[in-house]
């Protein structure tokens, strides 16, 4: 049992400031694990300080005097991630002039540290799946097996089962890595331990520099403590460094402290889930957006349609009506005729508001031809072509053919329309 007293001496070890339950829970499921060479799945946002786990765990292991290497898999091209941790022979590709060593050939008896698994190409995680199951693995170029005795340790700041779910990444290799998880708690979850590391990275700052450090108070802490750090340890770190540089007055309070907490875009949005970033990451494309306008529309004219059969129903629409709810006619003026009902529509036919107004008595309305109500599709047949198509007649229409202001108009590129055009054959 891991006493409270050993997972201080960790934290002192290996500078680890801050007494949340979440984080020393995290420093015992490391130091559990340490001892074995069971793999080890590192999760958490960015900046919050996985890599040190990384080390507490290779540091309090039986390889702790073999090589520890940590590599971002993110910074590594794809033509080049599989010679850099496997190695490869020479000539085996352009460049490789000689014979080269990978990662896991120099780490052999040692720990090896994959930050951002969930940037790795597909082929090499089949690569890497051989060597967590067999301790094999061949290099670039070469049909010689070889062996290696390696702990891996992996890290990511993605929700690795959505990307399994895209096709990301290899299912089995998921597993395979997320043996022993280990969560590290973003700032904003780490409540008092804000403002210790405020004072660390203070204090830092202020033997370094020889200046008095800066002291908050209880408003200004407070403030501190409620900020949700996106940017996590790195944002903190560079706030208290920003206010230590800048600020004469060494005490500071909640007014002046809020000059260096951004207030626009303080939390990032989160990837939407077409998917997810990390994705996850639903990310708002053209066709996203498109689709909430026309959702937006379907809204539109199903209220409209309502108007006008409650009308209808109640014995016509006389021109004081009309005048009332004039902005929901305003964009009908310019749309296509529809005097026949299509197939599929719903089950009611719909008047036409100048077949309403032929036996007015007001002479206002007897030029108009206000005959463009659209009926709706079944819900069950919408067709994204369809009203896609139908937005850019419209806009046409709308603007006399000027593709310029019909591009502002549907929020696209001119580029963009014009591609449009010729996809869907529209003639001008």
């Amino acid at each position: 049992m891991i006493t409270p007293h050993e997972i201080q001496s960790v934290k002192q070890r290996f500078g680890i400031i801050g007494n949340s339950p979440l984080l020393n829970h995290a420093i015992q499921v490391a130091m559990q694990a340490a001892p074995t060479d069971m793999t080890v799945l590192i999760t958490g946002e960015s900046g919050s300080g996985k890599e040190s786990f990384s080390k507490i765990i290779h540091s309090l292991s039986t390889r702790k005097h073999g090589k520890f290497i940590a590599i971002n898999c993110g910074a590594i091209p794809e033509g080049t991630i599989d010679s850099e941790l496997f190695g490869h022979e020479k000539g085996s590709f352009t460049g490789a002039h000689e014979a080269r060593k990978g990662y896991f050939e120099v780490t052999d008896g040692g720990t090896i540290f994959l930050d951002e698994i969930g940037e790795m190409p597909l082929g090499t995680q089949a690569r890497l799946l051989r060597v967590l199951e067999n301790g094999e693995f061949i290099r670039v170029g070469s049909s010689k097996v070889q062996k290696t005795n390696v702990r891996v340790i992996t890290a990511t700041n993605v929700k690795l089962l959505r990307a399994v779910e895209k096709g990301k990444f290899r299912e089995d290799l998921y597993y395979r890595l997320n043996t022993v998880p280990i969560f590290v708690p973003p700032l904003r979850e780490r409540g008092e331990d804000v403002v210790l590391l405020f004072r660390k990275f203070t204090s830092d700052f202020s033997e370094k520099y020889r200046v008095r450090p800066i002291s908050l108070d209880a408003d200004a802490q407070g403030l501190l403590m409620r900020y949700p750090f996106p940017g996590n340890i790195r944002q903190l770190k560079n706030i208290a460094e920003q206010i230590s540089l800048l600020e004469e007055e060494r005490e500071v309070d909640a007014k002046t402290l809020s000059k260096y907490l951004p207030t626009d875009n303080s939390r990032l949005p989160m990837p939407l889930p077409s998917g997810g970033s990390s994705g996850e990451s639903m990310d708002f494309s053209e066709r996203d957006l498109l689709y909430k306008v026309l959702f937006d529309m379907k809204k539109d004219m199903n209220d409209l349609k309502k108007f006008v059969l409650e009308t209808y129903q109640n014995g016509g629409v006389s021109s004081s009506v009309l005048q009332k709810h004039s902005d929901l006619f305003d964009d009908l003026d310019n749309g296509p005729s529809q005097k026949e009902k299509p197939e599929g529509s719903s089950g009611y036919s719909l008047p036409l508001v100048l077949e309403a107004q032929k036996n007015s008595s007001s002479d206002d309305y007897e030029d108009e031809a206000i005959e463009d109500i659209i009926h709706e599709e079944d819900d069950n047949s919408l067709s994204l072509e369809k009203k896609e198509k139908e937005m850019i007649l419209k806009a046409l229409r709308k603007h006399n053919n000027k593709r310029k202001y019909a591009a502002s108009d549907l929020g696209i590129s001119e580029r963009t329309l014009y591609r449009k055009i010729k996809q869907y054959e529209i003639d001008q």
